[in-house]
């Protein structure tokens, strides 16, 4: 039986949070004098600090109850808070599969707890049945899976995923940061079946709003409760609120600049594909490609003195870089430098 409370922080389940002046009075009418605000200028009031109207929409359009929704300073603030909620410094532990998003790892270690990681197989699939093993023989607290994945950019069967999230005994967050440009969609409709489940999903990628800073949580309502109880309480502001807001209702630029990317990928691992510098593009359900190359190293170093800078993974993936899918004319300009580079090696040799 999943009990929620045994999960989280004694500390946790006895903080009294904040209360600021916009939750003893929610109203946008009368005369504001208990906030120790300026009363001069348009954004001199603090913003809604549970972000109502933002919640109400985002509720009818992914079919899910606001009070089962966290908004964030982006992801990387929820994944800060289910740790500190969670996680016991020095004490809890944490799973990740490799290679995967960095700040997993990164927030385990501001947070003192211990990350164990599988890696993912060959082909970067998930592998559950080790997950699994070592769910049954170590308490853990917060399991990470992203999907799409992050730099791999392939998506995990929804078989596997459901078996690592059977088996966990504490929380499973599900990054669905990538999941706009994925056919799997999201798991949102199945989060009533894992009490024991929280999805993140963010404005960053697919809905082009990376410099906002704004991501979701979904989970049950009691789970949200608790994040509510950590989250600084004005986190996101009122003008990012309002941009994010407006790109949510704008649904029809949304699907156009989609398809967009979509295609302009199609293209580019067409284009990469035929090059004798690169060795394989992976398949990618996400807005980049991964991709490996003669020599990592070399062509990232040759494609930033032309002013074209792509991500050099070769740390996590030997010789591989990762392409985000840019514009027709930047995806252009890239494949024409890699093509004059092509053409500058094979005269030197």
């Amino acid at each position: 039986m999943f009990d929620l409370k045994k999960l989280i922080r004694t500390n946790i389940n006895a903080l009294q949070p904040y209360s600021s002046a916009r939750n003893e009075y929610s109203s946008a009418e009368g005369v504001f004098l208990d906030a120790n605000e300026n009363p001069y200028g348009q954004w001199n009031r603090y913003p809604d600090p549970y972000q109502t109207a933002l919640k109400a929409e985002l509720a009818k359009q992914k079919g899910i109850n606001p009070n089962q929704i966290l908004v964030g300073n982006g992801s990387d603030e929820i994944i800060d808070l289910l740790f500190r909620v969670f996680c016991i410094p020095g004490t809890d532990k944490a799973l990740g599969f490799t290679p995967s998003y960095g700040m997993y790892a990164v927030s385990a270690a501001i947070n003192d707890v211990e990350l164990v990681t599988i890696p993912l197989t060959d082909s970067f699939d998930l592998d559950s049945e080790a997950a699994i093993e070592l769910l049954k023989q170590k308490p853990i607290k917060l399991t990470f899976i992203c999907s799409p994945n992050n730099p791999s950019g392939n998506a995990f069967t929804q078989a596997k995923i459901r078996e690592v999230v059977q088996a966990a005994q504490g929380i499973v967050v599900l990054d669905e940061a990538y999941a706009d440009f994925s056919e799997q969609g999201s798991w949102l409709e199945l989060l009533p079946q894992f009490p024991n489940l929280v999805i993140t999903q963010t404005m960053s990628k697919a809905r082009g709003l990376a410099a906002a800073r704004v991501g979701f949580a979904f989970a049950s309502e009691e789970i949200i409760a608790v994040l509510n109880k950590v989250k600084p309480p004005y986190n996101v502001s009122e003008l990012n609120q309002q941009t994010v807001l407006a790109a949510l209702r704008n649904e029809e630029s949304f699907a156009q600049q989609l398809e967009q990317i979509k295609n302009e990928k199609r293209k580019l691992e067409r284009e990469l594909a035929l090059l004798p510098l690169v060795r394989k593009v992976y398949p990618s359900n996400a807005n980049f490609l991964l991709v490996e190359v003669t020599d990592a190293n070399r062509l990232y170093a040759q494609l930033v003195e032309r002013n074209i800078i792509v991500r050099n993974r070769h740390k996590e993936v030997p010789n591989c870089i990762r392409i985000s899918i840019g514009s027709a004319t930047e995806n252009e300009i890239l494949l024409n430098a890699l093509k004059q580079i092509e053409n500058e090696e094979s005269t030197v040799y």
